[in-house]
């Protein structure tokens, strides 16, 4: 397997496995990649998960081997594979986070941005190579840059293909922490964790409103939220929060 998965407690770690190669994206990846998100999904034991890489890169992008391969239609094949992995990885109801270093280059970053946190180590060079071969953004890149840094630095990145290191995209708020390399993944980890205790119902919802405030009027907004607070206020998380609360005691959530 090139895509392996492992468990710490309820978080999942999904590790892209070809260091050789940096990690690079094979159509066998693409295929193991989607299953890995969807059995995450439906597999309630899994409260969280960590994307990352092998041997020191997250990921190089997609393998240059499988460029071109089965013409139109084997490019339109990958395109739709390359799709059901963003979302995946997008719309998963639970916390999401993309542990990155090394190299995080065309799709990857794509695949890091998919997520609702990306940690990098200090070694990370984030990059829209497309340009230097001549294809457009994929990995639903453009629309998640252009949500997180404008219209405009989007452009600049994507046109220009150069490299983003760790602190620029800490300063351009595209990463959430730099840490040393060695304490990229156990960081992860622990954020995960935490992430995991949380309410899942609760954080469900707030993930879900978090998507909506992007495209919808306050009013719009509010009727949404108007529906939402009825559902997380029956659930048995709600009620062990409130008598936590009561209690004065740290509460202990269950649900996925």
């Amino acid at each position: 397997m090139t895509v392996r998965v492992e468990w710490h407690d309820a978080v999942a770690v999904i590790m892209l496995d070809r260091p050789q190669t940096k990690n690079a994206i094979t159509d066998e990846m693409r295929r193991q990649l989607w299953e890995a998100y969807e059995d995450a999904a439906l597999d309630a034991s899994v409260r969280a998960v960590v994307l990352t890489g092998a041997g020191g890169d997250f990921c190089s992008g997609a393998d240059v081997a499988s460029f071109g391969g089965g013409g139109m239609p084997g490019s339109l094949g990958r395109m739709h594979e390359l799709g059901r992995i963003n979302r995946a990885i997008y719309h998963l109801k639970k916390p999401t986070i993309a542990a990155v270093s090394g190299v995080c280059a065309g799709m990857a970053w794509g695949f890091a941005l998919s997520c609702d946190f990306v940690f990098a180590s200090e070694n990370t060079k984030f990059v829209q190579v497309f340009r230097n071969v001549a294809l457009a953004p994929d990995g639903g890149s453009v629309w998640l840059l252009n949500r997180l840094v404008g219209p405009m630095r989007t452009k600049e990145l994507c046109y220009s293909g150069r490299p983003v290191r760790a602190d620029e995209a800490l300063r351009l708020g595209l990463v959430l922490e730099v840490l040393p390399r060695e304490e990229l993944l156990p960081r992860a980890l622990a954020f995960a964790q935490d992430m995991a205790n949380g309410p899942g119902i609760s954080i469900a919802l707030t993930k879900r409103q978090a998507d909506l405030a992007a495209t919808l009027s306050f009013d719009q907004f509010l009727e949404a939220e108007h529906v939402m607070q009825p559902v997380a206020s029956r659930s048995e998380d709600h009620a062990e929060g409130v008598a936590a609360f009561c209690e004065k005691r740290k509460p202990s959530f269950k649900s996925a």
